[in-house]
């Protein structure tokens, strides 16, 4: 029941978005380095550069930054000077930014075809609809939770608008623990090579090069999750 109710939130918080980041949109130029992203899931302004993110198709360095987390919250204060979410770090062009809209209108001018689509634009209906979003599932992905913090960042494949990768993601923001997101959303030219690696086309799907696991299944990801690198409290 308890599962029924998580996968139900999460389908809830998926409709409340309208299912934006479900697909690839027009496409530009790719860059040549991941980009990296300091935010945390429960944040509707992160959900949305998130969104423009797996339309896009892109590879993003994800640093968690739950509330009370003692490792990349401290380093985007002292990178870009105050605790503000989400904060969009790109290597390829030098560029460093905060405010969820800019960041938005940056990624499709560099790589879409430029506009921003209606349902990710600035304005109300964005934000109202984002922050319903994060209703549904409140609290989680939101605040830190001891854990201890992997050697090497690990691999998720996914995409933003499926219910069972977000309760993946909220797990890894609880946890604090940094990956590399691989969007694939339907139409994307990154599942032939996804399904190459995977040997079938689903999401979630976990790399932990730390301890060479591989896994689908969101359920099994997050019981991975917790008993590799929570800390229980004595």
């Amino acid at each position: 029941m308890l599962r029924a109710l998580e996968v139900g939130t999460s389908v809830g918080a998926t409709v409340a978005r309208w299912g934006v980041g479900v697909r690839v949109g027009p496409l530009g130029r790719r860059p040549a380095a991941p980009l990296e992203l300091y935010e945390f899931e429960g944040c509707p302004y992160c959900r949305k550069v998130r969104e423009a993110l797996s339309i896009l198709d892109l590879e993003v360095l994800i640093r968690p930054c739950p509330k009370g987390g003692p490792r990349f919250r401290e380093e985007l204060n002292a990178r870009g000077g105050k605790y503000q979410f989400p904060y969009l770090v790109d290597s390829n062009t030098g560029k460093e930014m905060y405010e969820s809209d800019d960041i938005v209108a940056y990624l499709f001018q560099e790589y879409g075809a430029g506009s921003v689509p209606a349902l990710l634009g600035p304005g109300l209906l964005t934000d109202a609809s984002s922050m319903f979003a994060s209703f549904w599932r409140p609290g989680f992905g939101v605040r830190y939770r001891a854990a201890r913090a992997p050697e090497r960042p690990l691999e998720l494949y996914s995409f933003e608008a499926s219910p069972f990768c977000r309760i993946v993601r909220e797990t890894l923001s609880n946890l604090e623990i940094p990956y590399k997101l691989y969007n694939v959303a339907k139409g994307s030219p990154s599942r032939p090579q996804f399904v190459e690696r995977s040997g079938k086309m689903q999401v979630p799907f976990l790399v932990d090069p730390n301890t060479g696991t591989e896994m689908f299944e969101s359920a099994d990801i997050v019981k991975y999750l917790e008993n590799t690198y929570a800390r229980i409290a004595d």
